[in-house]
């Protein structure tokens, strides 16, 4: 199977997810600059979640431009990979409206843990797809931040019970991490010899 189709389904779930997020912001009550204290939880959950959800999507458009073709098996993990996202706004406005309290950062933290698990099986099942000795496999060789990603977020997920704002400077510390990109993918595909 070819991946145009996984890959148009999965830009238009991360679409209807963002825009979902984008709705649940609500103004304030008044015209005042006071108000927008009450909001700036909700506003920063957005932003947190903002980011995650567009390092998904820009890491999936990196991975696919190694894949070849797809199967059963990978199109089921793309799906898997889409539930955990799209419960990302679920998570981002309970976060938001509960002023970053113990069980909505913990909740929140789960539902990123698993959308990085996600993301990890669907790499390691494209590249059993695709051979070991495949572009993809050379590039997806280590991956490094996709296995420290599920670490930091195993390990937030205590720290929570700690204090909330140790795990959400947790989770701000994965975002960061993966806002360097990862030039993997571009740089194995411009070193192999044209076909």
């Amino acid at each position: 199977m070819t991946r145009s189709r996984l890959e148009a389904f999965s830009d238009g779930v991360t679409a209807i997810v963002l825009t979902i997020m984008m709705l649940d912001l609500k103004v304030p009550a008044t015209a005042e600059i006071s108000g927008l204290e009450p909001v700036i939880p909700a506003f920063l959950s957005h932003v947190l979640s903002f980011v995650l959800v567009g390092l998904y999507w820009n890491n999936h458009h990196h991975l696919f431009q190694a894949v070849k073709s797809v199967n059963g098996a990978v199109l089921l993990a793309n799906l898997h990979l889409l539930f955990w996202i799209s419960l990302v706004p679920f998570g981002t406005s309970w976060l938001g409206s509960s002023n970053f309290a113990t069980w909505p950062v913990v909740v929140y933290g789960i539902i990123q843990l698993c959308s990085a698990v996600a993301y990890f099986i669907l790499v390691h099942l494209l590249v059993c797809h695709h051979g070991r000795d495949s572009t993809l496999a050379k590039a997806m060789n280590t991956d490094f931040k996709g296995k420290l990603s599920i670490v930091l977020y195993a390990l937030a997920l205590p720290l929570a019970f700690v204090h909330p704002g140790i795990a959400c400077g947790v989770y701000c510390l994965v975002a960061a991490m993966w806002l360097i990109p990862d030039r993997r993918i571009e740089t194995t595909i411009s070193n192999q010899p044209p076909t």
